[in-house]
């Protein structure tokens, strides 16, 4: 934004706290691509728990409210699926919130 407001290279680093090569190559590659932030789809490790699999288990855990994680985890491992531990039907019940 500085930039964008005619300040200087040596004044916009001051004003970030970083060096002056790095205002130029960030701004470099804003005028070029448009942005900063990385596009790269599908980086990081595979999901244990498909989006299908998931909404299964959220069914599991709504019909069986009182049910422990380790309950859920063995009626879980009862399907189709493969098996997963304990700790990865707990992980993946607090990311959908439940």
């Amino acid at each position: 934004m500085a930039r964008r407001l005619r300040t200087s290279i040596t004044e916009t680093a001051r004003l970030v706290g970083c060096s002056r090569s790095a205002v130029v190559s960030i701004h470099a590659k804003w005028i070029n691509d448009g942005g900063t932030s990385s596009r790269r789809q599908g980086v990081g490790r595979p999901r244990v728990i498909k989006e299908r699999e998931r909404r299964r288990l959220s069914r599991f855990s709504k019909q069986n409210r009182h049910e422990t994680v380790g309950q859920l985890t063995v009626q879980y491992n009862a399907g189709p699926s493969a098996s997963v531990s304990e700790h990865t039907v707990q992980r993946t019940l607090l990311d959908m919130g439940l």
